[in-house]
């Protein structure tokens, strides 16, 4: 399957003993299904910082991943198992896994170059490096994305930034690196006009309107912005509320 166009990042149901509640979850994986989404991914909303949601029932029909979410670089060592974890019903295994680092602590640049260094080489999967900004206080510095794609490749190694202003970020981010970098918007659809034009693979927010979402990437592809405009005026206004 082709890593690009409409992801969701799955929310993670809970029952009042704060255990996953299976069949919801299975019930939110089918209905992502229903609107059309490329694939679904496990991160920072859904809960992979206290919880590990065992299986989906997306296998085989959608393009998957999970989030390797750690505190300390060091705490990365224990995740040599990254690609084969969780495995997904009929045996599928996880095809991309995106890296987010926790926030408990502040972080030296050094700190967050050895996480993300110490994420891609503990799996074979597909790494995406999220900046979430909004949970460290502060953007991952350009020259990391740049040093991670010279020493990966741009085919292992992708990015959601979530910096603001996004357009600016990524534009930058693009200059340094000479355009390389495969990116996934973020924010729940909010900068995918802006910044579809700089040089995107898709969008990857959290799973809540998605009927508009994919209906919203499916305009911008055919370039029917007319259609784009139309429906990123609601959805602005739902993301910001």
């Amino acid at each position: 399957m082709k890593f690009a166009g409409v992801f969701t990042v799955t929310q993670t149901p809970l029952t009042e003993k704060d255990q996953v509640a299976e069949q919801m979850f299975e019930r939110e994986i089918e209905w992502l299904i229903e609107c059309g989404v490329d694939g679904v991914m496990l991160a920072m909303v859904s809960e992979v910082c206290v919880l590990a949601p065992k299986s989906t029932t997306a296998s085989g029909r959608l393009f998957s991943g999970f989030c390797a979410a750690a505190f300390h670089w060091l705490q990365v060592l224990e995740l040599k198992a990254l690609p084969s974890q969780p495995r997904f019903r009929g045996g599928h295994r996880t095809t991309a896994s995106i890296a987010a680092l926790g926030a408990a602590i502040a972080h030296f640049p050094s700190e967050i170059s050895k996480y993300y260094v110490a994420t891609i080489e503990s799996a074979s999967c597909q790494v995406v490096v999220q900046d979430a900004s909004d949970y460290l206080g502060q953007p991952l510095d350009v020259s990391l994305y740049v040093d991670l794609i010279d020493a990966y490749g741009e085919k292992r190694v992708h990015f959601k930034p979530e910096a603001k202003p996004v357009k600016e970020h990524l534009g930058a981010q693009n200059n340094r690196g000479g355009g390389r970098a495969r990116v996934f918007e973020g924010p729940g659809g909010a900068d995918l006009l802006d910044i579809f034009l700089i040089g995107i693979v898709g969008t990857m927010p959290g799973a809540k309107i998605w009927w508009a979402l994919v209906a919203f990437w499916q305009a911008l592809t055919v370039d029917d912005w007319k259609r784009a405009r139309v429906i990123h005026a609601p959805l602005l206004k739902l993301v910001s509320f």
